[in-house]
């Protein structure tokens, strides 16, 4: 018996097992609000945040749905590459640069499971792909967010000392752009392997697990996912020095 496609299936061959995936998700949310809390990366969205989560989260279904899909036509079948996965991480890495406060990645990922629901997947499956969305990649991103006080990228930070935003302090958030987003592209390769196929897929559809598959994949990811978080990071910086955020 299951529910909107759900198999809810939690103890098929070498799945991982729910209870550490909702520990996970309780400790990672927890953190990310106490954290931004803490460090003052916890407040509340502007009409203008949100404006930017909603394009973020729009123009992510468009470019890995479309325009991502058009260009791997063009490109080897092979799990090294992903122009659409790539083309939305370095979208999301923008947004979270432009609005800076805990949840937008959460938030942003949310309107782009909305719309892949809406214009691409159909809704069997749900609430689980919005849980998996958000609470992996999206948290990911607000967990950085947090834990830098909103200085995600170091976006500020060649303000603090003299407020002139010398050489140095610019070479330095520059050092904390590339380090912070080969960080987050490393965190964005494990979702999918890990969370994906080791759980939330035998959880909907009640496949066994091949964690040789698994850890192919995840090794598959990692490069690429590295090398786009870096650019994402670098990107992130010029957009938002120029619109004067």
């Amino acid at each position: 018996m299951g529910f909107n496609g759900i198999e809810g299936a939690i103890n098929v061959p070498g799945q991982i097992p729910w209870e550490i995936v909702v520990i996970y998700f309780i400790v990672a949310i927890f953190l990310a609000f106490y954290l931004g809390k803490r460090t003052g990366g916890l407040k509340a969205f502007t009409t203008v945040d949100l404006v930017y989560i909603g394009i973020g989260g729009a123009f992510s279904v468009v470019w890995e749905f479309y325009v991502g899909g058009f260009i791997g036509r063009f490109l080897p079948s092979t799990a090294f590459i992903s122009v659409g996965f790539w083309g939305r991480l370095i979208i999301v890495f923008i947004i979270a640069a432009l609005v800076r406060k805990v949840g937008a990645g959460m938030l942003t990922l949310f309107v782009y499971n909305l719309l892949g629901d809406l214009f691409h997947y159909g809704f069997g499956g749900e609430p689980m792909y919005f849980i998996y969305e958000t609470l992996t990649y999206g948290l990911f991103v607000d967990l950085m967010i947090a834990a830098t006080g909103g200085h995600i990228f170091g976006i500020g930070k060649e303000l603090r000392n003299g407020g002139g935003g010398g050489r140095t302090a610019v070479k330095g958030a520059t050092l904390l752009a590339v380090a912070q987003g080969a960080l987050l592209g490393f965190s964005w390769a494990i979702p999918d392997p890990i969370f994906y196929s080791a759980f939330f897929s035998p959880f909907l559809y009640g496949s066994y697990v091949n964690w040789a598959h698994v850890l192919f994949n995840l090794g598959a990811f990692i490069p690429g996912d590295v090398v786009m978080g870096i650019i994402g990071g670098l990107l992130a910086i010029r957009v938002v020095r120029a619109v004067g955020q």
